[in-house]
């Protein structure tokens, strides 16, 4: 009969700890997100190091009810709201201090944004319309209808500098009733919310939206397309049809489709898509990606006392990083007449 020592047995048992051990280090690590700052084109070093740390601030949040969304900055409180769709609620993250609950309660708000007297504009899904909440709570319908027709269920929301509120309607026409507008739309609403404007119901899927720093260009994700288009925008706020163009197509084969859009002061333009965050220049060069390790990018905002600190929402987290060019501030700065 063979016998193996108890010296060899315990040789034996300490490799097999460390294969064990070393087989669970490798497979957290397989498990674990990638996070890093990918660079396309070497303008990408005057926006973002590729050494930057990608924080994430907080997750749990989403469900089968709807993602994390709609993140805007508070700046003259230091904070910033996004939406938790899933939980029906909106959230606060206060840098120093973490998350805590705003508003438990909130029509399943999705994009938000604020009006140029500091108000926060709501896009509500059970609800569906874009609404205006004064600081006491009280709430004004801006949108819930076109032409006597039901919007379907409002998504993402911007404020021009005039007041005009653009957003869009990615969901119209879905239950096919009468009664709702036939089809998906972006539309425009008045400062003094007297007159709607459908802009153009030409997309399958609008999205995310934001003006150009001079609000010259308004570029609208179309998600199922994979693309953002760009619009040069006439005096009366409509957009000039003949100059509708694919700005950018963000086609790839990672988790994550064109969905939320910043753009810099600069005029970087800023969009979920495949992998992450990604950048481009003002005329639509890829410029570099923000690979976050979440399954798709829901929204994003500048904020932070400089606006150079850019927030995102992934299905279930909020996130930043910081950045070297300033975002342009919300609400958006007036403009001379």
């Amino acid at each position: 009969m063979n016998t193996i020592s108890r010296r060899k047995m315990l040789e034996l048992a300490a490799l097999s700890g460390i294969a064990l051990n070393s087989g669970i280090s490798s497979a957290l690590a397989q498990s674990a997100p990638q996070r890093k700052i990918d660079k396309m084109a070497p303008e990408l070093d005057a926006i973002i190091s590729t050494s930057e740390q990608i924080r994430i601030l907080g997750d749990g949040y989403g469900g089968d009810g709807g993602p994390a969304e709609g993140p805007v900055w508070w700046k003259e409180g230091g904070y910033l709201l996004f939406s938790d769709i899933g939980n029906n609620r909106r959230m606060k993250y206060t840098p120093g201090q973490g998350i805590t609950v705003f508003k438990q309660g909130t029509q399943r708000a999705n994009g938000l944004t604020r009006d140029m007297q500091g108000r926060l504009i709501a896009c509500e899904g059970d609800t569906r319309r874009v609404v205006r909440i004064d600081a006491d709570g009280s709430v004004t319908v801006i949108a819930n209808g076109y032409q006597g027709k039901r919007i379907g269920r409002p998504n993402d929301v911007v404020v021009k500098s005039d007041g005009s509120i653009y957003f869009t309607d990615p969901a119209g026409g879905a239950t096919g009733e009468p009664w709702e507008v036939p089809g998906p739309g972006v539309y425009r609403v008045s400062a003094d919310l007297g007159t709607m404007m459908l802009l153009s119901d030409n997309f399958l899927t609008p999205n995310g939206l934001a003006f150009s720093p001079d609000e010259s260009v308004l570029y609208v994700d179309d998600t199922r397309r994979r693309h953002i288009r760009a619009f040069d925008l006439l005096p009366n706020g409509a957009l000039a049809k003949q100059t509708d163009r694919v700005f950018v197509d963000l086609v790839g084969t990672e988790p994550g489709v064109p969905d939320g859009m910043k753009v810099d002061s600069a005029g970087n333009v800023y969009c979920g898509g495949p992998g992450g965050i990604h950048i481009m220049d003002p005329k639509g060069k890829k410029l570099g990606r923000i690979v976050h390790g979440g399954p798709a990018t829901t929204n994003i905002a500048f904020g932070g006392p400089d606006w150079k600190t850019l927030y995102f929402t992934s299905r279930n987290f909020l996130g930043a990083v910081n950045i070297k060019i300033a975002g342009i501030p919300v609400p958006a700065p007036a403009r001379k007449a």
